[in-house]
């Protein structure tokens, strides 16, 4: 029997107010879970839980986070009563053991990282979420490395998804200016997008301390997650790219 492989996904999140918007990167998430196998459960790997070592949500009740301020009123009124997965949680500490003693964590949730992109892939919230952190105190390499060993879950009909972006400079960005990127963050978009085509990973990993593109490394390193789960006959398709408030990537992968 032909064993079935889920795909993977890296989604370039932006904005929280994503969740209230329909565009045409709404539209590409909502789009992308028409054409994927349905999962058991999801395994999200945010740029919002960023960590001082890895840990993992085990909660089968995990609350939605609205780790943002300053947007409007109707976006902290949002529902996703998404479920939890116990079960999933030990899978991934015992995938991990080799590597490290992998700790439960619930005082965090499900971040906007994670539950924007996907409420709007799965709006039924039937599909279990659990997050894993980014340790802030690892390499780029190590984070690459850390990831191969969650291949075996794409067996078990667990889709991962990295949620970040490739260029995220919050500290330039230009609200007035929406459409037209700075050249920097074009070109640097478009050197990983080169070198994703063609796999070379190990450069991508070095680029992960490129200073105007990664000013701070959180946003960059989970496309390293779903770059280490590639095997060699898969590929890397962008179905969506762009380039918002000048200085933030919204370009998209999925793996399969």
């Amino acid at each position: 029997m032909t064993k079935v492989i889920m795909p993977a996904v890296f989604i370039g999140h932006g904005s929280p107010e994503n969740a209230l918007e329909s565009n045409k990167y709404t539209k590409a998430w909502e789009s992308l879970s028409q054409k994927i196998p349905r999962p058991k459960a999801i395994l999200c790997i945010s740029a919002h839980w960023f960590t001082d070592k890895t840990v993992i949500s085990n909660s089968n009740e995990p609350q939605l986070i609205y780790d943002f301020y300053g947007f409007k009123d109707e976006l902290y009124n949002v529902k996703y009563p998404v479920k939890g997965s116990s079960d999933l949680a030990e899978q991934v500490k015992d995938l991990l053991k080799p590597i490290l003693d992998l700790e439960y964590d619930n005082t965090w949730g499900i971040d906007h990282g994670a539950w924007v992109p996907i409420m709007k892939m799965f709006p039924e919230a039937d599909i279990p979420v659990v997050q894993l952190s980014l340790d802030y105190n690892k390499k780029a390499e190590s984070h690459y490395q850390l990831a191969k060993a969650l291949k075996p879950l794409r067996e078990q009909g667990v889709l991962i998804i990295a949620s970040g972006n490739i260029v995220h400079n919050l500290g330039v960005i230009s609200f007035d200016d929406v459409n037209s990127p700075y050249d920097w963050a074009e070109k640097f978009d478009n050197q990983i997008a080169n070198l994703i085509t063609n796999q070379q990973h190990q450069e991508i990993i070095r680029l992960s301390e490129a200073s105007l593109s990664v000013p701070t490394p959180e946003h960059y390193l989970p496309l390293l997650y779903i770059l280490a789960l590639q095997e060699e006959t898969e590929t890397m398709t962008s179905f969506v790219d762009g380039i918002v408030y000048k200085s933030i990537s919204m370009r998209s992968y999925l793996l399969s």
